[in-house]
């Protein structure tokens, strides 16, 4: 596969440095973490959503890309690097990349998971200009004091009305992060997002 820009510069250690990473922004969402990615994931790759497809992507999960994603190099080097089988189906994806977060389908289209395994639901990591500045969205629920404020930029309007409808299918639903360049936050289908600014 000639051309293919590297993945991790150290695979076990960045491996396990970011599976520690996104389990903390998991348990506490509304956590901003940093992860060290890839020196040079084919565009529209971000840092962060590289880390995550090299730390949690493989031959057993299939992943939907979105449109942006399909467009460039970045399909081949996730096949190569992360064996990974690609699916047109939102609905047949484990986990669903999505570099245009204006453009990101319903969440009800992505599995949602079954009453014998809520935990089957996909994760979907979903690229924003920006976190820690723009649109508001408040966060209650487990792992969270009280609660939780984080600001992002370049989520589609009606965002927080699709992650309620996600949350009133708990335990079932999906569970999203937000990446930007190599930050990132979660949301995981336990927590209610709402917005304050409408």
């Amino acid at each position: 596969m000639d051309g293919l820009s590297p993945g991790f510069t150290a695979p076990v250690e960045d491996q396990q440095a970011c599976f520690r990473a996104v389990l903390e922004a998991t348990s506490r969402p509304g956590t901003i973490v940093t992860l060290a990615g890839p020196t040079r994931p084919p565009a529209p790759l971000g840092g962060a959503m590289a880390a995550v497809a090299l730390t949690l992507v493989d031959a057993d999960t299939p992943l939907w890309l979105d449109d942006a994603i399909m467009a460039g190099a970045a399909p081949s080097w996730l096949r190569f690097h992360c064996g990974c089988r690609l699916v047109a189906d939102p609905s047949s994806a484990v986990f669903a990349f999505a570099a245009d977060a204006a453009a990101l389908p319903p969440l009800s289209r992505f599995f949602a998971g079954t009453d014998e395994y809520p935990d089957r639901g996909a994760t979907i990591v979903v690229a924003v200009a920006a976190l820690g500045e723009g649109h508001r969205l408040t966060l209650t629920g487990p792992g969270i004091a009280g609660t939780a404020m984080i600001a992002t930029t370049g989520l589609q309007k009606g965002f927080a009305a699709m992650r309620a409808a996600n949350h009133r299918l708990f335990p079932r639903g999906v569970d999203v992060i937000l990446v930007a360049g190599n930050r990132l936050v979660s949301l995981p289908r336990s927590t209610t997002v709402s917005s304050p600014e409408g």
